[in-house]
């Protein structure tokens, strides 16, 4: 398990459990579908921990309506491939 979940400084930092399992979950889906990290990461580095380290260094966030947001300058559309997701959409 990643040490960082244990921590409850992050869950406090965006609010708690379930809104960490909801960042973790929507920043996952955009990973998944070929968005680049907006960190520094290694190809060996799994997408979990990505996220975890974007949350860490204030990358990314939950909105008061709980959508996914971002720090980065370009966006949640940053360095993603393919953006034609179908109906089901991001």
């Amino acid at each position: 398990m990643i040490e960082e979940l244990k921590e409850e400084k992050l869950i406090q930092k965006v609010g708690g459990r379930f809104k960490l399992s909801s960042l973790i979950q929507k920043r996952l889906v955009y990973l998944n579908k070929g968005a680049r990290p907006f960190i520094e990461a290694n190809s060996k580095k799994d997408k979990l921990s990505i996220v975890i380290q974007e949350i860490i260094e204030d990358k990314i966030y939950l909105d008061m309506d709980g959508n996914l947001q971002t720090t980065h300058p370009d966006g949640l559309d940053a360095g993603i491939l393919d953006t034609d997701y179908g109906e089901s959409g991001l």
